[in-house]
């Protein structure tokens, strides 16, 4: 029932030539269609909240067909966002598969099941399977979305690397009719022989993130390296449903400094500030990512400290604010005061003496030279 995901991928492969073909064949009179567009509509779906980690969630997902002809062939695809996984296979209706999708082009991993139900669809009915998937919450849930899509053109496509589809074992479902279900107008439909729908879902979890600063060390004229660190401790992983970015950081630099060097990540914002971010609108749980700069010390400011701190939307999933600012520390060796003063850099402290001492040499010797003169000149 299920096509093999290695014949999906032979058609992604070919995409380009079949769709180099079909720009030859529009030239052509057209053919003969074979029926009706469907104009299949999703009846609507409340976001879910308040779901346990190591639960599952369930959609009520029901659809009509408001074309003027029977369907033959209807799939049912969701797309679970990272914080949700996919039913094992014993308890997974057999008309269902899923597969796994990592990351990839700024997108974190997900995973696709789709269900096939080879009946007869009538118009103006409401339809909704017999039994709805239950999908596990992982530890890692917090802000997911469940994206489902209804399909009559053909077997879905679930997208590059994709694994292996994997069926279920448990019974089959079916598609029922829900009489007492209110069917989407005529005419209604916005995409033909397909429509789909985000569904969020909010898990009762949070996510720690927490800054690490850093303590400095070096003489005036001296240039340092600067660590400094973000973190999403977890157990959640963020992904803002806005797709902003997932955190964004502060480092204010030590008075007295210069920055010589920028991480790449940061862009100045002001005197002594830069506001860095992270990869994506995303961060796993666990995700690390540090900052380096590279600083020049200029002069000894007595009890200077920077800082990095988080700043940005707010975190109502962060609990812990005690780790969201971190102080950055300089020492300054060598003793206080501006560049080039004191001993540090130029060595006048050594020179001084030496000379000075060598001045007094040069008299004594001169003085004993001339008492001899005299001595002799006195016999």
């Amino acid at each position: 029932m299920f096509q093999s995901a290695s014949a999906l991928r032979v058609l992604g492969r070919t995409g380009g030539a079949i769709g180099a073909l079909a720009l030859i064949a529009s030239a052509a009179p057209p053919a003969v269609a074979d029926g009706p567009l469907a104009g299949v509509v999703l009846g609507g779906i409340a976001p879910i909240d308040g779901v346990e980690p190591g639960g599952t969630v369930r959609v009520p997902v029901s659809f009509t067909d408001t074309g003027t002809e029977a369907l033959g062939k209807v799939w049912l695809t969701y797309t679970l966002s990272h914080g949700l996984a996919h039913p094992e296979p014993a308890e997974l209706p057999s008309d269902c598969a899923y597969s796994t999708i990592p990351a990839g082009d700024e997108e974190p991993d997900r995973t696709e099941v789709i269900c096939e139900f080879d009946q007869t669809v009538r118009p103006g009915v409401v339809y909704a399977p017999t039994g709805q998937p239950a999908f596990p919450v992982r530890a890692s849930a917090l802000y997911e979305v469940i994206e489902v899509k209804a399909e009559t053109a053909g077997h879905p496509y679930p997208g590059d690397n994709f694994s292996r589809e994997v069926p279920g074992t448990a019974p089959a479902v079916e598609l029922a009719e829900q009489p007492d279900a209110t069917p989407a107008p005529a005419g209604s439909a916005k995409n033909g022989r397909w429509d789909e729908a985000d569904v969020p879902v909010t898990a009762v979890n949070a996510a720690d993130f927490k800054v690490t600063g850093a303590r400095l060390q070096g003489g005036v004229g001296d240039t340092v390296p600067l660590t400094v660190g973000f973190a999403d401790a977890g157990p959640a992983w963020v992904q803002r449903r806005d797709r902003a970015d997932a955190a964004r950081i502060v480092v204010r630099m030590p008075a007295g400094t210069t920055v010589a060097r920028t991480d790449p990540y940061c862009r100045r914002t002001g005197s002594g500030a830069y506001l860095c971010g992270v990869d994506f609108s995303w961060v796993g749980e666990g995700y690390e990512r540090s900052y380096t700069f590279r600083l020049r010390i200029d002069k000894a400011v007595p009890g200077a400290r920077g800082s990095i701190g988080l700043t940005g939307a707010a975190r109502p999933f962060d609990t812990d604010a005690g780790n969201d600012k971190a102080a950055i520390r300089l020492d300054v060796t060598g003793g206080a005061g501006s560049s080039g003063g004191g001993t540090a850099g130029t060595g006048a402290g050594t020179v001084l003496p030496l000379a000075g001492a060598a001045a007094v040499a040069v008299a004594l010797a001169a003085g004993a030279v001339l008492v001899a003169r005299r001595r002799a000149n006195g016999r």
